[in-house]
């Protein structure tokens, strides 16, 4: 295949993307002056390496004493996290969020610019630009960036990964993908994606980097360590209440349905072990037949449904997708994705407390759309697959 001619607007479009980033980073800049409550999820980030930099415990509760008072939130992260976030440290809280707001912004750039480059017209730069602000609006984006997390960082990391480094063969692949299980768990979902898609050379490189990572910090805090993958790591409570809506997970949803009965986490297991068969065989078919962007979306839907606990946040792997169905040509299936997730649906329905346990089916529905949305689309897309004649 030849290599695609680079569109003539890419030096103007790359300013406009970097605009894009410079204004995320202004308005940081402007928030920490002006004192907003933004970036919960970054304070901790922060407040967490600066922990691990004094020594102190990191997974005992009350511990993060440098938070602000208004943020209440435990580190959560396995122990390489708090090594990787040490460069927050030298930030003023507020300022971190900013800094991560930007790098966030230039994530998702880079995600879109990787996701329509096999289009059969070129998205020149403009095009990359205008499609990120678009993304800005979805829920999983917004909430990303307003909450400091870094799900879109992680998303790009990957995204280069699989779709980047793999079709060039570097000797550098799995590499990002360890870094990014490193800070989250849940990117390990993607090392059996390179076996299933013959990368076990990358997957062995992903599982070396995580462990690497997760090994020097033995070395540097073993009592910490010790204590996250004896107690903190199996204790999805630790994060937050399952049942609550915003857990679009398939244990999240079962846990509602059934009012936290303690059956709830291994039937939601027992699921994802059935859901496991159609998703491995799609994600080898979609590969045979040089679709890496689809196997991956296989992969990265599937792992959100499995998580013990996958916060509507963590769902932005529905911005690859919804460029996947625009460069298929796929325009009404892409605007209806794009209306679950910007239509901010599961901000609508009751919640907190108990209100989950008193929906009532329509309201059920609703409230884990994103999870329906997602089993659908797999059980769908395999149906689908079952009626493609082979060759």
């Amino acid at each position: 295949m030849s290599t695609p001619r680079l569109p003539a607007d890419l030096p103007a479009g790359r300013i406009a993307v970097a605009l894009l980033v410079a204004v995320a980073l202004v308005v940081g800049v402007f928030a920490w002056l002006d004192g907003w409550r933004l970036g919960a999820d970054s304070a901790v980030y922060r407040a967490g390496a600066l922990t691990f930099l004094r020594g102190e415990p990191l997974y005992t509760p009350q511990t993060l004493t440098t938070l602000p008072p208004w943020v209440a939130l435990p580190f959560t992260y396995p122990p390489a996290a708090a090594l990787l976030f040490v460069p927050l440290t030298a930030l003023p809280s507020g300022l971190a969020w900013g800094i991560l707001a930007a790098a966030s912004v230039l994530s998702l750039a880079v995600v879109v610019r990787v996701c329509v480059r096999g289009a059969d017209r070129p998205y020149g730069a403009f095009a990359v630009a205008g499609l990120t602000v678009l993304a800005l609006g979805l829920e999983p984006v917004w909430k990303t960036i307003f909450l400091g997390q870094i799900n879109l960082i992680l998303m790009a990391l990957i995204v280069l990964d699989v779709l980047v480094l793999g079709a060039r063969g570097s000797r550098w692949g799995g590499v990002l993908v360890g870094v990014a299980a490193a800070v989250k768990l849940t990117p390990l979902i993607f090392v059996p994606h390179l076996l299933c898609t013959g990368r076990w050379r990358d997957a062995v490189r992903a599982l070396g980097t995580f462990a690497a990572l997760q090994g020097l910090m033995f070395a540097l805090m073993p009592g910490d360590a010790v204590r996250y993958w004896t107690e903190a790591a199996s204790d999805p409570d630790r994060i937050g209440a399952v049942h609550w809506i915003f857990n679009q997970s398939l244990n999240g949803m079962l846990n509602r349905a059934s009012e936290l009965a303690p059956w709830s986490l291994p039937v939601a297991i027992a699921i994802a072990a059935v859901l496991a068969v159609p998703a491995v065989w799609l994600v080898v078919r979609l590969h045979r037949r040089g679709e890496e962007l689809a196997a991956l979306l296989v992969t990265a839907f599937y792992g959100l449904l499995v998580s013990p606990v996958s916060w509507s946040h963590h769902w932005v792997w529905a911005v690859p997708l919804i460029l996947l169905l625009v460069v298929e040509g796929r325009g009404w299936w892409a605007l209806a994705v794009t209306a679950l997730f910007a239509g901010c649906v599961i901000m609508l329905v009751p919640n907190g407390g108990d209100a989950e346990f008193r929906w009532g089916f329509p309201l059920a529905v609703l409230g884990n759309a994103y999870v329906v949305a997602a089993a659908v689309a797999l059980l769908g897309l395999t149906a689908r697959e079952l009626r493609r004649p082979r060759g």
